[in-house]
Protein backbone atom coordinates (compact mmCIF):
# COMPACT_ATOMS: atom_id res chain seq x y z
CA UNK A 1 0.00 0.00 0.00
CA UNK A 2 1.08 3.33 -1.07
CA UNK A 3 2.85 5.52 1.94
CA UNK A 4 -0.90 7.51 2.03
CA UNK A 5 -3.55 6.42 3.81
CA UNK A 6 -4.43 4.13 6.73
CA UNK A 7 -2.03 0.69 7.51
CA UNK A 8 -2.82 -2.37 9.58
CA UNK A 9 0.46 -3.86 10.47
CA UNK A 10 1.66 -5.59 13.90
CA UNK A 11 4.74 -4.31 16.39
CA UNK A 12 5.68 -0.96 17.38
CA UNK A 13 5.18 1.42 20.09
CA UNK A 14 4.17 0.47 23.67
CA UNK A 15 2.80 3.65 24.81
CA UNK A 16 2.71 6.80 24.27
CA UNK A 17 5.49 7.98 22.33
CA UNK A 18 7.88 4.95 23.59
CA UNK A 19 10.28 3.09 21.77
CA UNK A 20 8.90 -0.12 23.90
CA UNK A 21 8.14 -2.80 22.23
CA UNK A 22 4.22 -3.81 22.03
CA UNK A 23 2.66 -7.07 23.16
CA UNK A 24 2.60 -9.47 20.63
CA UNK A 25 -0.59 -9.25 18.93
CA UNK A 26 -1.47 -5.56 19.21
CA UNK A 27 -3.35 -4.01 16.01
CA UNK A 28 -1.16 -1.44 14.78
CA UNK A 29 -3.33 1.59 12.58
CA UNK A 30 -1.69 4.46 10.98
CA UNK A 31 -3.18 7.63 10.14
CA UNK A 32 -1.65 10.33 7.84
CA UNK A 33 -3.61 13.76 8.02
CA UNK A 34 -1.75 16.85 5.51
CA UNK A 35 -3.22 19.30 3.28
CA UNK A 36 -6.44 19.41 5.26
CA UNK A 37 -7.48 15.53 5.19
CA UNK A 38 -7.03 12.29 5.97
CA UNK A 39 -4.87 10.56 3.26
CA UNK A 40 -6.30 7.27 1.63
CA UNK A 41 -9.80 8.57 3.55
CA UNK A 42 -11.56 7.77 6.82
CA UNK A 43 -11.17 4.44 7.56
CA UNK A 44 -13.29 1.79 9.67
CA UNK A 45 -11.10 -1.03 11.51
CA UNK A 46 -12.67 -3.85 12.47
CA UNK A 47 -11.00 -4.74 16.29
CA UNK A 48 -11.37 -7.24 18.32
CA UNK A 49 -13.06 -7.00 21.82
CA UNK A 50 -10.20 -7.36 24.27
CA UNK A 51 -7.54 -6.54 21.30
CA UNK A 52 -5.09 -4.27 22.54
CA UNK A 53 -4.86 -1.10 19.90
CA UNK A 54 -1.83 1.33 18.19
CA UNK A 55 -2.72 4.06 16.99
CA UNK A 56 -0.08 5.88 15.16
CA UNK A 57 -1.02 9.41 13.75
CA UNK A 58 1.27 11.89 11.91
CA UNK A 59 0.07 15.06 11.29
CA UNK A 60 1.29 18.22 9.27
CA UNK A 61 -0.45 20.37 12.07
CA UNK A 62 -0.36 19.96 15.88
CA UNK A 63 -3.48 19.19 17.70
CA UNK A 64 -4.98 16.82 19.75
CA UNK A 65 -5.74 13.12 19.01
CA UNK A 66 -9.00 12.34 20.59
CA UNK A 67 -10.45 8.58 20.83
CA UNK A 68 -13.91 9.22 22.05
CA UNK A 69 -15.85 7.05 24.66
CA UNK A 70 -12.53 5.55 25.57
CA UNK A 71 -11.47 9.21 26.34
CA UNK A 72 -7.40 9.18 25.37
CA UNK A 73 -5.62 11.62 24.42
CA UNK A 74 -2.07 12.44 22.98
CA UNK A 75 -1.01 15.55 21.67
CA UNK A 76 0.12 15.17 17.73
CA UNK A 77 3.16 17.68 16.96
CA UNK A 78 3.12 19.75 13.07
CA UNK A 79 5.06 17.75 10.82
CA UNK A 80 5.24 14.69 13.61
CA UNK A 81 3.43 11.63 15.01
CA UNK A 82 2.36 10.25 18.35
CA UNK A 83 0.93 7.28 19.18
CA UNK A 84 -2.32 6.08 21.40
CA UNK A 85 -2.85 3.10 23.05
CA UNK A 86 -5.21 1.41 23.91
CA UNK A 87 -7.38 -2.05 24.88
CA UNK A 88 -11.17 -2.31 22.83
CA UNK A 89 -12.82 -3.50 26.37
CA UNK A 90 -16.10 -1.32 25.00
CA UNK A 91 -18.11 -2.70 21.88
CA UNK A 92 -19.23 -0.68 19.26
CA UNK A 93 -18.40 2.07 16.67
CA UNK A 94 -15.66 4.57 18.09
CA UNK A 95 -13.93 7.61 16.45
CA UNK A 96 -10.50 9.32 17.00
CA UNK A 97 -10.56 12.74 15.78
CA UNK A 98 -7.75 15.80 15.39
CA UNK A 99 -9.86 17.21 18.40
CA UNK A 100 -10.06 21.05 17.86
CA UNK A 101 -10.44 20.42 13.74
CA UNK A 102 -13.22 18.25 14.28
CA UNK A 103 -12.02 15.95 11.76
CA UNK A 104 -12.40 12.24 12.20
CA UNK A 105 -9.27 10.35 11.58
CA UNK A 106 -10.62 6.67 11.87
CA UNK A 107 -13.15 4.86 13.21
CA UNK A 108 -12.34 1.28 14.84
CA UNK A 109 -15.63 -1.26 15.25
CA UNK A 110 -15.03 -3.13 18.23
CA UNK A 111 -16.91 -6.89 18.35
Amino acid sequence: MAAAGVFLLLGGCADQRSNAVAPAGTQRVEVHYSAGEVQGGVQRVRVQRGGVVELVVSSDVADEVHLHTYDRKVDVPAGGSATLNFTADQSGVFEAELESRGVQLVQFEVR
